[in-house]
């Protein structure tokens, strides 16, 4: 679905026009564009957006990383994170009124966050946490929702228990870091030794140097794994994990489960099956339970999200604030790396 007409059949129009950033066609820069306001549907809620996460899923939807499994329509607006300001809702809506200060990670059909404006059904959306600002807000949505589904939904982390986060310092990492020490685990996370100081702040109680040391030496009977690199990295993770624990990868391979959630077809399914035999046959000798986690949206998750914001269990982790206008500049920026936490545009 392209992301300029995220609303349902026989909803309302949207008034006028706004500025997006959207790609015309895979592989192509982000630039800049007039589009249609969103049509908002009767569940859903118009958000005037006020800041915007940067994601490297968002690199992935322009390089066609995720074509086979996110058939959008092109033109595409990007952006997966959203804080802003109920502008207006649908007359099914029975949560959110307008005025109302809101975040959410939209469903994955109705992405488009790198716009003045957009739809969101109100089943996604929560309400901002009060003690902290737009672009804060807008920095969590997506990693502290994968976080969430990783480390209590798939994972079940109980106190006690040995997790690895990879890529401690980065955007799901920081927010995984202070989730698994909230839940009462041992945290053992790799950075680089610029970041060490910075994860051990964030609650990780050792810190493996990915440049000078070999994670699968330093470690042994892991509970849990939390994998964001893939390839080699997934290997040396599942024969790290304890026989009974669990590793879950957020960037693939994904496996039949995910391909049945997803609702794919005959041939997508045959292909993640493949995809992932290799991997799911090497965790099973080690009675190691193997998933891939694409995370989903959803409002009433995040409401818990809010609550450990307003506790103070979760910390935002902002590296970076650029305007609106820069928004591609935001997307470069990330993918160069060296980014603790999150990029986030403002459009305040």
């Amino acid at each position: 679905m392209s992301a300029q007409q995220n609303g349902q059949a026989g909803s309302q129009p949207g008034p006028g026009t706004m500025k997006a950033f959207l790609i015309d066609a895979y592989k192509q820069p982000l630039h800049e564009a007039d589009v249609p306001v969103p049509t908002v549907g009767d569940h859903d809620v118009l958000v005037r957006v006020k800041a915007a996460g940067v994601n490297q899923l968002d690199a992935g939807i322009r390089d066609a990383g995720f074509r086979q499994i996110l058939p959008y329509r092109l033109p595409l607006i990007l952006g997966n994170d959203v804080a802003g300001i109920v502008e207006r809702v649908g007359t099914g809506v029975d949560r959110f009124s307008p005025g109302d200060e809101v975040y959410a990670r939209p469903d994955k059909d109705r992405i488009g966050t790198f716009a003045e404006f957009i739809a969101v059904d109100q089943q996604d959306l929560a309400l901002k946490p009060a003690s902290i600002t737009m672009e804060e807000a807008a920095s969590l949505p997506l990693v502290a929702l994968t976080a969430w589904q990783a480390l209590v939904e798939r994972g079940n982390v109980q106190p006690g228990q040995t997790v690895l986060i990879h890529g401690g310092a980065g955007g799901v990492g920081s927010i995984a870091i202070q989730l698994a020490k909230h839940l009462g685990a041992v945290v053992a996370t790799t950075a680089s030794a610029a970041n060490a100081d910075y994860v051990r702040a964030l609650g990780a109680d050792r810190v493996i140097d990915y440049k000078t040391q070999d994670f699968e030496r330093e470690l042994h009977d892991v509970d849990f794994v939390l994998d964001s690199l893939s390839g080699e990295n997934l290997e040396k993770s599942i024969r790290v994990t304890r026989p009974g624990g669990r590793v879950v990868g957020i960037f693939g391979p994904p496996d039949p489960a995910f391909a049945r959630e997803l609702g794919a077809g005959l041939p997508l399914r045959v292909a993640m099956r493949a995809l992932s035999s290799g991997v799911r046959r090497r965790a099973r000798r080690r009675d190691v339970d193997y998933s891939f986690l694409f995370m989903r949206a959803d409002g009433a998750q995040l409401e818990r999200i809010t609550e450990l914001v307003e506790a103070g269990v979760l910390t935002p982790q902002v590296d970076r604030v650029l305007p609106f206008a820069r928004t591609p500049e935001a997307l470069a920026l990330l993918e160069r790396g060296g980014i603790r936490g999150k990029v986030v545009v403002s459009l305040a």
